[in-house]
Protein backbone atom coordinates (compact mmCIF):
# COMPACT_ATOMS: atom_id res chain seq x y z
CA UNK A 1 0.00 0.00 0.00
CA UNK A 2 1.49 3.24 -1.09
CA UNK A 3 -0.62 6.18 -0.28
CA UNK A 4 -1.25 7.08 3.37
CA UNK A 5 -3.33 9.76 3.06
CA UNK A 6 -6.39 12.27 4.16
CA UNK A 7 -8.64 14.65 2.60
CA UNK A 8 -7.86 18.25 3.16
CA UNK A 9 -9.98 21.49 2.62
CA UNK A 10 -13.18 20.65 0.85
CA UNK A 11 -15.69 23.58 0.69
CA UNK A 12 -13.02 25.93 2.00
CA UNK A 13 -14.59 29.22 1.16
CA UNK A 14 -13.08 32.06 -0.51
CA UNK A 15 -9.76 33.57 1.49
CA UNK A 16 -9.90 30.34 4.15
CA UNK A 17 -6.54 28.98 2.58
CA UNK A 18 -4.65 31.41 3.70
CA UNK A 19 -5.64 32.21 7.15
CA UNK A 20 -2.81 30.82 10.02
CA UNK A 21 -5.85 29.04 11.27
CA UNK A 22 -5.42 26.92 7.78
CA UNK A 23 -1.67 26.69 7.67
CA UNK A 24 -2.12 25.15 11.35
CA UNK A 25 -4.25 22.65 10.31
CA UNK A 26 -1.95 21.41 7.25
CA UNK A 27 0.73 21.27 10.29
CA UNK A 28 -1.07 19.30 12.76
CA UNK A 29 -2.47 16.94 9.42
CA UNK A 30 1.44 15.96 8.74
CA UNK A 31 2.44 14.85 12.04
CA UNK A 32 -0.27 12.12 11.73
CA UNK A 33 2.64 10.30 9.61
CA UNK A 34 0.95 10.21 5.96
CA UNK A 35 2.71 11.02 2.98
CA UNK A 36 -0.42 12.03 0.68
CA UNK A 37 -3.29 14.71 0.92
CA UNK A 38 -6.27 15.33 -1.46
CA UNK A 39 -6.89 18.66 -1.55
CA UNK A 40 -10.31 19.50 -2.18
CA UNK A 41 -11.99 22.22 -3.43
CA UNK A 42 -14.86 22.78 -4.99
CA UNK A 43 -17.20 24.74 -7.60
CA UNK A 44 -20.81 25.19 -7.85
CA UNK A 45 -23.37 25.19 -10.66
CA UNK A 46 -26.86 26.64 -9.72
CA UNK A 47 -29.04 23.47 -10.27
CA UNK A 48 -28.52 19.52 -11.13
CA UNK A 49 -29.70 20.00 -14.37
CA UNK A 50 -27.56 23.59 -15.26
CA UNK A 51 -25.87 23.06 -18.47
CA UNK A 52 -23.34 25.98 -17.82
CA UNK A 53 -21.34 27.17 -14.89
CA UNK A 54 -18.51 29.39 -13.82
CA UNK A 55 -16.51 30.81 -10.70
CA UNK A 56 -18.35 32.38 -8.00
CA UNK A 57 -15.81 35.08 -6.67
CA UNK A 58 -18.17 35.29 -3.98
CA UNK A 59 -17.63 31.90 -2.12
CA UNK A 60 -15.06 29.44 -4.38
CA UNK A 61 -10.67 29.89 -3.38
CA UNK A 62 -8.81 31.67 -5.36
CA UNK A 63 -6.16 30.50 -7.57
CA UNK A 64 -3.28 31.98 -5.77
CA UNK A 65 -5.17 30.67 -2.55
CA UNK A 66 -5.28 27.07 -4.02
CA UNK A 67 -1.65 27.09 -4.74
CA UNK A 68 -0.89 28.44 -1.03
CA UNK A 69 -2.41 25.28 0.04
CA UNK A 70 -0.69 22.97 -2.24
CA UNK A 71 3.01 24.36 -1.79
CA UNK A 72 2.47 24.48 1.72
CA UNK A 73 1.07 21.33 1.98
CA UNK A 74 4.33 19.94 0.14
CA UNK A 75 6.86 22.19 2.25
CA UNK A 76 5.13 19.64 4.65
CA UNK A 77 6.76 16.30 2.42
CA UNK A 78 3.25 15.10 1.14
CA UNK A 79 2.42 14.50 -2.11
CA UNK A 80 -1.01 15.97 -3.51
CA UNK A 81 -3.74 14.88 -5.23
CA UNK A 82 -5.64 17.91 -6.04
CA UNK A 83 -9.37 17.18 -6.32
CA UNK A 84 -11.42 19.74 -7.91
CA UNK A 85 -15.44 19.09 -7.12
CA UNK A 86 -18.71 20.14 -9.09
CA UNK A 87 -21.62 20.81 -6.51
CA UNK A 88 -24.81 22.17 -6.87
CA UNK A 89 -25.83 25.33 -5.29
CA UNK A 90 -29.23 23.79 -4.45
CA UNK A 91 -28.36 21.08 -2.15
CA UNK A 92 -28.89 18.71 -4.22
CA UNK A 93 -26.44 15.66 -4.84
CA UNK A 94 -23.61 16.08 -7.87
CA UNK A 95 -24.54 12.71 -8.44
CA UNK A 96 -28.05 13.95 -9.95
CA UNK A 97 -26.50 15.85 -12.86
CA UNK A 98 -28.02 14.34 -15.53
CA UNK A 99 -30.01 15.91 -19.43
CA UNK A 100 -32.37 14.82 -21.48
CA UNK A 101 -30.98 12.93 -24.77
CA UNK A 102 -32.53 14.73 -27.50
CA UNK A 103 -31.74 18.08 -28.26
CA UNK A 104 -33.79 21.27 -27.57
CA UNK A 105 -33.56 23.86 -30.83
CA UNK A 106 -29.72 24.12 -31.07
CA UNK A 107 -29.08 22.67 -27.59
CA UNK A 108 -27.30 19.27 -27.27
CA UNK A 109 -27.31 19.39 -23.37
CA UNK A 110 -24.43 16.97 -23.09
CA UNK A 111 -22.15 18.40 -25.22
CA UNK A 112 -22.73 21.82 -23.39
CA UNK A 113 -22.43 20.64 -19.80
CA UNK A 114 -18.81 18.77 -21.01
CA UNK A 115 -17.96 21.04 -22.92
CA UNK A 116 -17.90 23.49 -19.41
CA UNK A 117 -17.29 20.66 -17.10
CA UNK A 118 -14.14 20.08 -19.24
CA UNK A 119 -12.94 23.57 -19.49
CA UNK A 120 -13.41 23.47 -15.83
CA UNK A 121 -11.28 19.90 -14.92
CA UNK A 122 -8.38 21.75 -17.59
CA UNK A 123 -8.10 24.57 -15.87
CA UNK A 124 -6.97 22.80 -12.42
CA UNK A 125 -4.94 20.35 -14.44
CA UNK A 126 -2.73 23.18 -15.36
CA UNK A 127 -2.72 24.47 -11.77
CA UNK A 128 -1.48 20.74 -10.87
CA UNK A 129 0.88 20.67 -14.02
CA UNK A 130 2.48 23.78 -12.89
CA UNK A 131 2.67 23.19 -9.02
CA UNK A 132 4.03 19.71 -9.61
CA UNK A 133 1.09 17.87 -7.87
CA UNK A 134 1.35 14.00 -7.83
CA UNK A 135 -2.15 13.59 -9.08
CA UNK A 136 -5.46 14.63 -10.03
CA UNK A 137 -9.18 13.79 -9.82
CA UNK A 138 -11.19 14.43 -12.47
CA UNK A 139 -14.40 13.26 -11.25
CA UNK A 140 -16.25 12.75 -7.88
CA UNK A 141 -19.65 10.26 -7.87
CA UNK A 142 -21.17 11.79 -11.15
CA UNK A 143 -22.98 8.93 -11.12
CA UNK A 144 -25.59 10.64 -13.78
CA UNK A 145 -22.79 10.97 -16.19
CA UNK A 146 -20.71 8.06 -16.05
CA UNK A 147 -22.43 6.71 -18.53
CA UNK A 148 -21.54 8.78 -21.41
CA UNK A 149 -18.26 7.14 -22.13
CA UNK A 150 -17.63 9.17 -25.46
CA UNK A 151 -17.24 12.45 -23.72
CA UNK A 152 -15.52 11.09 -20.82
CA UNK A 153 -12.64 9.57 -23.08
CA UNK A 154 -12.56 13.31 -24.91
CA UNK A 155 -12.40 14.87 -21.55
CA UNK A 156 -9.32 12.77 -20.28
CA UNK A 157 -7.72 12.96 -23.61
CA UNK A 158 -7.99 16.64 -23.34
CA UNK A 159 -6.42 16.82 -19.86
CA UNK A 160 -3.51 14.26 -20.71
CA UNK A 161 -2.41 17.17 -23.22
CA UNK A 162 -2.01 19.75 -20.17
CA UNK A 163 -1.01 17.37 -17.29
CA UNK A 164 1.49 14.98 -17.07
CA UNK A 165 0.76 13.40 -13.42
CA UNK A 166 -1.41 10.35 -12.40
CA UNK A 167 -5.25 10.61 -13.09
CA UNK A 168 -7.93 9.15 -10.83
CA UNK A 169 -11.97 9.13 -11.24
CA UNK A 170 -13.95 8.74 -7.67
CA UNK A 171 -16.77 6.67 -8.35
CA UNK A 172 -19.38 5.68 -5.38
CA UNK A 173 -19.04 2.25 -3.50
CA UNK A 174 -21.30 -0.68 -5.38
CA UNK A 175 -21.42 1.34 -7.91
CA UNK A 176 -17.77 0.81 -9.88
CA UNK A 177 -19.14 -1.49 -12.25
CA UNK A 178 -21.20 1.53 -13.87
CA UNK A 179 -18.11 3.02 -15.47
CA UNK A 180 -16.43 1.42 -18.35
CA UNK A 181 -13.79 4.08 -19.19
CA UNK A 182 -11.07 2.95 -16.21
CA UNK A 183 -8.94 1.84 -18.60
CA UNK A 184 -8.21 5.56 -19.44
CA UNK A 185 -6.93 6.60 -15.93
CA UNK A 186 -4.51 5.62 -14.04
CA UNK A 187 -6.31 4.27 -10.99
CA UNK A 188 -9.58 3.04 -10.13
CA UNK A 189 -11.32 5.60 -7.45
CA UNK A 190 -13.79 5.27 -4.87
CA UNK A 191 -15.80 6.63 -2.42
CA UNK A 192 -15.64 3.77 -0.17
CA UNK A 193 -18.53 4.21 2.71
CA UNK A 194 -19.17 1.06 2.63
CA UNK A 195 -21.90 0.26 5.72
CA UNK A 196 -19.88 -2.21 7.61
CA UNK A 197 -21.27 -1.99 11.05
CA UNK A 198 -24.48 -4.30 11.86
CA UNK A 199 -25.97 -2.81 14.53
CA UNK A 200 -25.34 0.55 16.55
CA UNK A 201 -21.73 0.24 18.70
CA UNK A 202 -20.50 -2.47 16.55
CA UNK A 203 -17.71 -4.46 17.12
CA UNK A 204 -14.12 -4.14 15.84
CA UNK A 205 -14.36 -8.04 14.84
CA UNK A 206 -18.16 -7.26 13.66
CA UNK A 207 -16.60 -4.45 11.38
CA UNK A 208 -13.97 -6.61 9.60
CA UNK A 209 -16.52 -9.18 8.66
CA UNK A 210 -18.37 -6.30 6.94
CA UNK A 211 -15.16 -5.03 5.12
CA UNK A 212 -14.24 -8.57 4.26
CA UNK A 213 -17.28 -9.06 2.53
CA UNK A 214 -16.62 -5.50 0.76
CA UNK A 215 -13.47 -6.51 0.00
CA UNK A 216 -14.13 -9.12 -2.14
CA UNK A 217 -16.11 -7.38 -4.72
CA UNK A 218 -13.57 -4.51 -4.74
CA UNK A 219 -10.82 -7.38 -5.64
CA UNK A 220 -13.10 -8.60 -8.37
CA UNK A 221 -13.43 -4.42 -9.76
CA UNK A 222 -9.73 -4.82 -9.76
CA UNK A 223 -9.41 -7.97 -11.60
CA UNK A 224 -12.20 -7.12 -13.78
CA UNK A 225 -10.00 -4.17 -14.91
CA UNK A 226 -6.55 -5.64 -15.67
CA UNK A 227 -5.40 -5.60 -12.33
CA UNK A 228 -5.77 -1.90 -12.08
CA UNK A 229 -5.26 -0.37 -8.26
CA UNK A 230 -7.95 1.02 -6.14
CA UNK A 231 -7.77 3.93 -4.33
CA UNK A 232 -10.20 5.25 -1.57
CA UNK A 233 -10.42 8.89 -2.99
CA UNK A 234 -13.01 8.94 0.32
CA UNK A 235 -13.65 6.92 3.36
CA UNK A 236 -14.53 7.89 6.44
CA UNK A 237 -16.97 7.63 9.63
CA UNK A 238 -18.83 10.22 12.05
CA UNK A 239 -17.95 9.78 15.69
CA UNK A 240 -21.22 9.30 16.29
CA UNK A 241 -23.55 6.31 17.70
CA UNK A 242 -24.80 4.37 14.86
CA UNK A 243 -22.99 5.92 11.86
CA UNK A 244 -20.38 3.07 10.91
CA UNK A 245 -23.99 1.58 9.48
CA UNK A 246 -24.28 4.68 7.14
CA UNK A 247 -20.68 6.17 7.11
CA UNK A 248 -21.80 8.32 4.00
CA UNK A 249 -24.10 10.26 6.73
CA UNK A 250 -24.08 14.03 7.45
CA UNK A 251 -27.14 15.33 8.32
CA UNK A 252 -28.03 13.16 11.46
CA UNK A 253 -27.05 15.44 14.08
CA UNK A 254 -28.30 13.85 16.68
CA UNK A 255 -27.06 10.49 16.86
CA UNK A 256 -25.08 10.83 20.58
CA UNK A 257 -21.29 11.03 20.10
CA UNK A 258 -19.47 7.85 20.22
CA UNK A 259 -15.42 7.90 19.03
CA UNK A 260 -15.28 4.09 20.00
CA UNK A 261 -17.67 3.45 16.70
CA UNK A 262 -15.68 5.59 15.06
CA UNK A 263 -12.13 4.28 15.69
CA UNK A 264 -13.58 0.56 15.06
CA UNK A 265 -14.44 1.71 11.77
CA UNK A 266 -11.21 3.05 10.95
CA UNK A 267 -9.23 0.29 12.35
CA UNK A 268 -11.20 -2.56 10.98
CA UNK A 269 -10.55 -0.66 7.38
CA UNK A 270 -6.98 -0.50 7.82
CA UNK A 271 -6.81 -4.41 9.18
CA UNK A 272 -8.62 -5.72 6.41
CA UNK A 273 -7.67 -3.30 3.51
CA UNK A 274 -3.45 -2.86 4.44
CA UNK A 275 -2.06 -5.54 2.44
CA UNK A 276 -3.94 -6.14 -0.40
CA UNK A 277 -1.21 -6.01 -3.31
CA UNK A 278 -4.24 -4.37 -5.43
CA UNK A 279 -4.91 -1.43 -3.20
CA UNK A 280 -2.99 1.63 -3.50
CA UNK A 281 -4.30 3.21 -0.42
CA UNK A 282 -6.43 5.67 1.58
CA UNK A 283 -7.78 9.51 1.60
CA UNK A 284 -10.05 9.56 4.93
CA UNK A 285 -12.50 12.03 4.71
CA UNK A 286 -11.75 14.35 5.94
CA UNK A 287 -9.38 16.87 7.63
CA UNK A 288 -10.98 20.10 8.48
CA UNK A 289 -9.48 23.25 6.87
CA UNK A 290 -9.66 24.94 10.23
CA UNK A 291 -8.94 22.49 12.96
CA UNK A 292 -12.27 21.89 15.36
CA UNK A 293 -11.93 23.18 18.94
CA UNK A 294 -14.80 21.91 20.85
CA UNK A 295 -15.65 18.79 22.55
CA UNK A 296 -17.50 16.00 21.75
CA UNK A 297 -17.45 17.21 17.59
CA UNK A 298 -19.42 14.28 16.44
CA UNK A 299 -18.44 15.42 12.75
CA UNK A 300 -16.01 13.71 10.53
CA UNK A 301 -12.80 14.96 12.37
CA UNK A 302 -10.54 12.66 14.14
CA UNK A 303 -8.40 15.49 15.37
CA UNK A 304 -7.99 15.06 19.37
CA UNK A 305 -10.20 11.78 18.98
CA UNK A 306 -8.82 8.14 19.86
CA UNK A 307 -9.55 7.30 15.83
CA UNK A 308 -6.42 9.87 15.57
CA UNK A 309 -4.07 8.07 17.81
CA UNK A 310 -5.00 4.97 16.31
CA UNK A 311 -4.13 6.74 12.44
CA UNK A 312 -0.62 7.77 13.25
CA UNK A 313 -0.25 4.38 14.64
CA UNK A 314 -0.63 2.50 11.20
CA UNK A 315 0.67 5.57 9.43
CA UNK A 316 4.12 5.76 10.94
CA UNK A 317 4.86 1.74 12.30
CA UNK A 318 3.12 -0.38 9.79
Amino acid sequence: MNIKGFTYGYNAGKGMFTKPEADESMEALATLGGNWVALAMTVYQEHFYSTTFGFDYRRTAKDKELIHAIEKLKSLGLKVCLKPILNNADGTWRANIAFPEADWGDVNYWKEWFSCYTAFICHYAEIAEDTGCEMLCIGCEMLGTERKEEYWRELIAEVRKIYGGKLVYNANHGKERNIHWFDAVDYIGTSAYYPVAQKPGDSLESMCEGWEKAKEHLRAISEENGGKKIIFMEIGCRSALGCAMMPWDFTHRDNPYNEDEQANFYESAMKTMWNEDWFEGFFWWDWYTFLPHRENECGFSIYGKKTEGIVRDWYTNK
